[in-house]
């Protein structure tokens, strides 16, 4: 536990929260994924089911924690936060945010009445891709304000919208 504290540079236990949380969820991702390539090949309700997701799900994992730490190394300097285990924060309130702005964008097109069913795809997706930025938008600040990182997606927001053109819509 005390190489982690240090990798990580934790001073309090409560910041074990990040890097628990986001070896977990990676896990998870790795098991939804295995699961896929399951039905992908239709391995379901075989001898192979479970030592194929056993099996997927652990190189998965390896694989994406390789990535993340790459990632990691390669923001580190760009990105302005006081500790590493920050890091960790900012990558779960990105996946987190992305995840829910993605699911949410099918039930606010109803919501504004914009069926998948009874209109035509080259109308509905577009629409429903368009609905996710703003989505996105207010969930990112609110999703860091939830894992403690206000200030920085805050900055952030403020920044990617000037680029966008948009600055005027800050305050």
């Amino acid at each position: 536990m005390g190489k982690i504290k240090r990798r990580w540079e934790i001073d309090k236990n409560w910041q074990l929260l990040f890097p628990i949380l986001g070896a977990v969820l990676v896990m998870l991702t790795a098991y939804m994924i295995s699961r896929r390539f399951l039905h992908l090949f239709n391995l379901n309700n075989t001898y192979f089911e479970w030592p194929f997701t056993i099996g997927i799900s652990i190189g998965l994992y390896f694989l994406m924690v390789r990535f993340f730490l790459w990632c990691f190394k390669k923001l580190e300097g760009k990105w302005k936060v006081d500790q590493k285990w920050e890091m960790i924060a900012i990558f779960i309130v990105f996946a987190v945010t992305g995840s829910v702005s993605g699911k949410l964008a099918g039930p606010v097109a109803e919501w504004i009445g914009f069926y998948k069913e009874s209109m035509s795809g080259w109308i509905y997706w577009p629409v429903r891709i368009l609905l996710i930025f703003p989505l996105y938008q207010i969930l990112l600040v609110g999703f860091g304000w939830i894992f403690g990182q206000y200030g920085f997606f805050w900055n952030f927001e403020k920044k990617m919208l000037k680029r966008m053109g948009l600055g005027f819509l800050i305050p």
